[in-house]
């Protein structure tokens, strides 16, 4: 079963989570500084978010991005509560990530703070309910 009822669920939650994201000090800092920029590609239902230092845009991409993330909405709900580890994601394919590898690298880490928010955002939503 899917973790999210419509597009617009799923869009709201993610908006909110990187919205927060920017919020924080050293990911904005990062972000501006090393001009990175994210597109996340979810299926089921489909939708992009793009993330630069300007914000966060649905089913916009601005600008080429540096990274590239895919996966289905529900591996990006079970991601993000702490159901699906990265490592098990990448190998098992559930998540695809291309683009500098460099910036993957740099990106992955300062992701924390959405983890700690994301489980009250999705509940908030009616995520799973």
């Amino acid at each position: 079963m899917p973790a999210f009822s419509s597009k617009e669920q799923a869009a709201s939650v993610f908006t909110t989570l990187f919205e927060i994201l920017l919020e924080d000090d050293r990911f904005s800092t990062t972000v501006r500084n090393e001009n990175l920029t994210v597109l996340f590609k979810h299926s089921d239902p489909d939708m992009t978010v793009y993330l630069d230092a300007d914000g966060v845009y649905v089913d916009e991409v601005p600008n080429a991005p540096a990274i590239t993330i895919q996966m289905s909405c529900t591996s990006a709900d079970a991601l993000w509560s702490g159901r699906l580890l990265m490592p098990i994601a990448l190998a098992t394919r559930k998540i695809k990530i291309s683009g500098s590898v460099a910036k993957v690298i740099e990106f992955v880490p300062m992701l924390q703070p959405a983890f700690d928010r994301y489980p009250q955002i999705a509940a908030d939503a009616g995520v799973n309910a």
